[in-house]
């Protein structure tokens, strides 16, 4: 009999969990699976809070809902009548002189027409006149390894990004725009400027997989996106699920490991699969061969405060769903969702809910915030709704969350950063597995096409150790 543990429970190590429990059912392989988290709940960024009548995501608020796979893995869990869609509307960038609309037809700010690029109040004439670049010129050298605002800026010039592009693409990959990579963040740009030989045209072209009604969703449940842990959890009855105990070693042996938890057990394993952030998988490898990869890779980090009003969310801007902040415009925040408005099912009686991001892109300003406690956290966000929206009300509820050092940035050397350490790891732990947000995607959507990947992988590990009866 083999044994596979997992060490973390967020989304990847649960998806991993269930798609183990499920093909060693149909295979009628001999193993055992335990998963081990040291949070007192597993979902890891899936975090759900309830409080007077509010749902408050304090991690992720939903799932891409157009990756691919994700409707039927939601359907699959049989969870396709717990889904609640986001309401579509205005997104804003705020600036010195207030809030402008984010072009209504623009993909993460970048102008789908020419009708949206002239029409946005983000741009001066002349800005827009400079983007036209992207109609007449070529790609000649830019591949889904380049830089993503070099890219951008060498066909949209350098105002659109800037003033634009660059506000939204940063707030939604907490990084530097120039250091990211298109692979990582939108690789299809790359496809679109070759074969159509213009991005806005391509994205024309593509509207119906960005724009449309129903394309343009994200998803959540109705109690939150907790659901699907809990979901994942119950569909791997029988397996030993252990939480709030953290696994403090991993021991290698002639033929397999030992996992001792923080508790005192030792958990007997043939394959490992360490699915929590990069840091806590260095520190369980312990090996100083892989220090040189380890040191490369970052993480940021952003803390979340929800504020709930006794208020109808009528007093927001008309249709609108949420702003970003662009640089200068003397709010400490970095975005705000409108979180009643943009998901209904998380206020009761259409009460104002606000969410306010603090990201650590001004080390000086991140600092003094994190060194805030939470009434100070609280009283800074309620300074910058009464600057941003004029709202002065207190509120009934608030939740502020801490991720420190727990959102991973990927720049432009990333995947060959992942390809060299899972190089050196095979050659020196083969039956160790390397999963996650920190290696394989951000998204919830990503952490699930990986969890199911990843156990694949040890799937095909088990059957080279010859557990699987096929």
């Amino acid at each position: 009999m083999k044994s596979v543990v997992i060490i973390g429970g967020g989304i990847t190590g649960l998806t991993t969990l269930y798609e183990l429990h499920k093909q060693i059912q149909k295979t009628g392989a001999q193993a055992t699976l335990a998963l081990v988290e040291e949070n007192p709940e597993a979902g890891g960024k899936l975090c759900t809070v309830r409080k007077e009548g509010f749902i408050m995501e304090t991690g992720a608020d939903s799932i891409v809902a157009r990756k691919k796979g994700v409707a039927s893995f939601l359907k699959e869990l049989g969870l396709e009548n717990r889904i609640r869609h986001n309401a579509t509307g205005i997104s804003y960038l705020y600036r010195e002189d207030g809030l402008k609309p984010i072009p209504a037809e623009a993909v993460f700010g970048i102008p789908a027409s020419l009708d949206a690029l002239f029409g946005s109040e983000l741009v001066s004439t002349k800005g827009k006149l400079a983007a036209l670049k992207d109609l007449f010129t070529k790609n000649h050298s830019f591949t889904k390894d380049s830089s993503a605002g070099e890219f951008l800026e060498a066909f949209f010039g350098k105002e659109l990004v800037k003033k634009q592009i660059a506000p939204v693409l940063s707030g939604v990959y907490s990084g530097n725009l120039y250091e990211l990579t298109l692979a990582t963040t939108m690789p299809f740009l790359v496809d679109y400027k070759n074969q159509y030989g213009s991005i806005m045209k391509g994205l024309s072209e593509h509207k119906q997989t960005f724009l449309s009604p129903e394309k343009k969703k994200f998803v959540s449940f109705k109690n939150g996106l907790a659901e699907l842990a809990g979901r994942l959890e119950e569909k791997a009855a029988g397996a030993d699920i252990i939480k709030g105990v953290k696994a403090d070693v991993l021991e290698r042996h002639e033929k397999g490991y030992t996992v001792v938890l923080s508790d005192g057990r030792r958990l007997e394993a043939d394959v490992v699969v360490l699915a929590v952030p990069h840091a806590a998988a260095k520190k369980l490898l312990a090996d100083p061969a892989l220090d040189e990869e380890w040191g490369q890779f970052k993480a940021a980090s952003v803390i979340s405060v929800y504020l709930g009003f006794d208020v109808s969310d009528a007093v927001l801007p008309k249709d609108g769903t949420g702003f970003i902040v662009s640089g200068g415009s003397g709010l400490a925040c970095n975005a705000c969702t409108w979180t009643s408005r943009k998901w209904p099912h998380t206020s009761k009686n259409g009460r104002l809910l606000l969410r306010l991001f603090y990201k650590d892109a001004d080390a000086a300003l991140f600092n003094r915030l994190n060194a805030m406690d939470q009434e100070g956290l609280i009283e800074t966000a309620l300074k910058d709704v009464r600057q941003a929206l004029g709202i002065s009300a207190q509120p009934v509820a608030a939740e502020v969350t801490k991720w420190l050092g727990k959102m991973p940035k990927y720049d432009l050397h990333h995947r060959q950063r992942v390809e060299a350490l899972t190089k050196k790891l095979s050659a020196s732990d083969p039956d160790v597995v390397l999963a996650g947000c920190s290696y394989y995607g951000v998204g919830i959507a990503d952490c699930i096409v990986n969890g199911k990947e990843t156990a694949g992988k040890v799937m095909e590990k088990l059957r080279e150790q010859g557990s699987l009866n096929v």
